[in-house]
């Protein structure tokens, strides 16, 4: 008995002994985030236009800024630029849009640049993977298709030193999720730790969670490796295919209701969604309208971290543009305004060429079901002229994808005891310790992946 006092004395004095953090202030957090985002100077900003525009002047710059095009905003008292504020100038505005085209795609037109500035992508390749996919739902009248099977590798890297020696890491990393038709045969292969956990499989976002103490000097690796099966799926929807919806289904409710805190039927968003849908009554031919104008009048361009954002689809409002998550939740906004049924849906592309973060949403039909709609997915050229390509994506997805979430902005399991790093999305991984949470500056993520065509 004396000796086990003698020990439990010991370890409170190693307890008392470590620095102790102090108390969370989301306050602060939030301050330190913008501070990340916004970390350019007007130099720095003025030096990347310069790449394109050699001549650019400071009136010019002062006009950008005070229109928002440059988003910046005042931090210590000096004014400070969105890091990406620059790159964003040139997708937003039609005249900078050109002169980086004619820089980058020395013949082609901004017009052509503007709607299409992924131009340097193999796009028969596009196109040739698309028709496959509807050839073989119209051969077999099944809208999921032949998929690829992936074997997979996820590893998060905490930088050294990032939390003090001894002390306990907390990490989540995404992992499949199993009830998506078109995911299908995920398989474990194996962690970085010993003792893992997995996620209820309610839990709108799949992740896997494990425990490390950080050792002093060097990084706190964390990793999950394993396979599945992604299937692309096409759903060729006409009007008359849908059918009344029954409202009074939980169904119907939950996913046609307002959500703090992005999913906000403000009087702007109402007048907004009644206008783009005016004399249209059939929910897929309204869903098509505020599809087609987010996509025509919103380019993708790059994104401040969401958890700074108070309402992202009103974000896109005021700056014209927005990426992948942004612009899936302006439409669901406006199709739960209109009383359409939509739900998110996230992961990764697992493209050969190279993995990537994104977002699409999942869009309800009474007589269809639940079909994928992925809003800043590509309009290519080839398009124009067939209907089934171009509009693939109101109903389409393909098959180099992983999902991971099924909403946005949930609870993870096990729950994070402080704000997430990506407090709307799940995709990157999240990590944490007593101290607090770790934002991304302190780790780093990457994806290795194997293919085998089905």
């Amino acid at each position: 008995m004396k000796k086990l006092l003698l020990i439990s004395l010991a370890v409170l004095a190693l307890i008392s002994c470590k620095e102790q953090p102090k108390p969370y202030s989301w306050d602060e957090d939030l301050a330190y985030r913008l501070s990340v985002d916004f970390s350019w100077n007007r130099d720095q900003v003025k030096e990347y236009i310069q790449k394109y525009i050699p001549d650019v002047t400071d009136e010019q710059i002062d006009a950008w800024t005070e229109s928002g095009k440059l988003e910046s905003m005042m931090i210590n008292g000096e004014r400070k630029y969105f890091r990406r504020g620059a790159s964003v100038l040139f997708h937003i505005d039609s005249a900078c849009a050109a002169a980086m085209n004619a820089v980058n795609y020395p013949g082609v037109t901004s017009t052509e640049y503007m709607s299409n500035y992924l131009i340097d992508m193999d796009l028969a390749a596009e196109k040739e993977a698309l028709a496959k996919t509807i050839a073989e739902v119209k051969e077999t009248g099944n809208p999921i298709a032949t998929g690829v099977r992936m074997k997979a590798k996820y590893t998060l890297t905490v930088d050294p030193d990032a939390v003090p020696a001894g002390e306990i890491i907390r990490c989540w990393l995404p992992y499949p999720r199993t009830d998506v038709p078109r995911q299908k045969d995920v398989k474990f292969l194996g962690a970085s730790q010993e003792d893992y956990q997995f996620s209820d499989p309610a839990c709108p976002h799949s992740t896997i969670y494990m425990e490390k103490a950080a050792v002093a000097g060097e990084p706190t690796v964390f990793s999950v490796d394993f396979e599945f099966t992604s299937c692309p799926e096409w759903n060729k929807i006409t009007p008359d295919m849908v059918k009344p919806y029954d409202t009074t289904t939980a169904l119907y409710k939950e996913n046609t209701a307002e959500r703090e805190k992005h999913i906000i039927f403000s009087e702007r968003m109402r007048k907004f969604a009644d206008s783009l849908t005016a004399g249209i009554e059939n929910p897929y031919e309204q869903t098509k309208a505020i599809f087609t104008w987010i996509r025509k009048v919103y380019p993708w361009a790059g994104a401040r971290e969401y958890s700074t954002i108070e309402n992202i689809p009103e974000y896109v409002l005021d700056y014209g543009h927005g990426d992948c998550g942004q612009v899936t939740l302006l439409l669901m906004n406006l199709l739960r305004i209109k009383g359409i049924p939509c739900h998110w849906q996230s992961g990764l592309t697992t493209d050969p060429d190279g993995w990537d973060l994104h977002d699409w949403c999942e869009v309800y039909f009474e007589g269809i079901g639940w079909v994928p709609v992925d809003q800043s997915a590509s309009v290519r050229s080839y398009a124009k002229d067939d209907e089934d390509m171009k509009y693939y994506f109101l109903g389409g997805y393909t098959k180099y994808r992983m999902i991971v979430n099924s909403d946005y902005g949930r609870a993870l399991s096990p729950e994070k005891q402080y704000p997430r790093s990506e407090t709307v999305d799940f995709q990157r991984g999240e990590v944490e310790w007593r101290g607090g949470n770790l934002f991304y500056p302190f780790w780093s993520s990457d994806m290795e992946i194997e293919y085998t065509e089905l």
